[in-house]
C-alpha cells in the first residue's frame, strides 16, 4: 500500500457492487434496477406516516418511542430497499419493521424492569452509620486503656476470631490466664464504657 504525502495510506474508493442498467432508447426509459426507489420509499413513508405511528402506539405506550421506532423502520427499510423487489411491497416492509423494532423495544423495558425490580441490599441510615462510627471510636478508645495482656487477648479472641486454645498457643500463656486475662478485659470495657455489669 502506497502513502501519500504526510504519511497517511491511500484508500482506493469500493467499486460498485452491481452495476446498474442504463436503459438504452429501444427499450424504454421506465426501466430500473431492481428494488423500490427512494422517492417511492419517501412517498410511502409520508402518505402512511400516521398509520405506522398507529400502529406502534398500539405496541408501545409513549408517543416518543412510537416516533422513534416509525423513524427506524424508515432508515432501515431505506437502508435495505434494493431487497424489496416488489414496490407494491413497501408499504408491508415498514409495517413489518415497525412491528419487529416495537417488539425490541419492549423486550429492552421488560429486561430494565426485571434488572429494577430487584431490591436495594439494606443499608444503615446515616444517623445508624454516626453511631455506630461513635461506638467504634468509644470501643477504640477504651481498648487502649486496657493492661496490654487483657487487649491482646480480646483483639485475638474476638476480631481474629481465635479459639482459647488458639490464643494461650499465640501469646504463649496458659489456657488459665487466657480466661483470666478475658474476663478481666472484658470487665473494664465494660467499666470504661458505661455498660451495666
Amino acid at each position: 500500500m502506497s502513502g501519500a504525502p504526510g504519511g497517511m495510506p491511500v484508500i482506493a474508493p469500493m467499486p460498485a457492487a452491481r452495476p446498474t442498467r442504463i436503459p438504452n432508447q429501444r427499450e424504454g426509459a421506465d426501466e430500473t434496477a431492481a428494488g423500490t426507489t427512494v422517492d417511492h420509499l419517501t412517498e410511502t413513508y409520508r402518505a402512511h406516516y400516521r398509520s405506522l405511528l398507529g400502529l406502534a402506539a398500539l405496541l408501545l405506550d409513549d408517543t416518543a418511542s412510537c416516533e422513534d421506532v416509525v423513524q427506524e423502520a424508515f432508515i432501515r427499510v431505506h437502508s435495505a430497499r434494493k431487497r424489496v423487489r416488489d414496490p407494491e411491497k413497501t408499504l408491508a416492509y415498514l409495517r413489518q419493521t415497525v412491528v419487529n423494532l416495537s417488539r425490541s423495544a419492549l423486550r429492552r423495558r421488560i429486561l430494565g424492569l426485571k434488572l429494577l425490580s430487584k431490591p436495594m441490599p439494606d443499608m444503615a441510615s446515616a444517623e445508624e452509620g454516626a453511631y455506630d462510627q461513635l461506638e467504634r471510636d468509644s470501643l477504640i478508645k477504651a481498648m487502649k486503656g486496657l493492661q496490654r495482656r487483657q487487649r491482646e487477648v480480646l483483639v485475638l479472641r474476638y476480631f481474629a476470631d481465635m479459639t482459647e486454645a488458639q490464643v494461650a498457643q499465640t501469646l504463649g500463656i496458659s489456657l488459665g490466664s487466657v480466661k483470666a486475662y478475658g474476663s478481666r478485659g472484658i470487665a473494664a470495657l465494660r467499666t470504661a464504657m458505661g455498660a451495666p455489669a
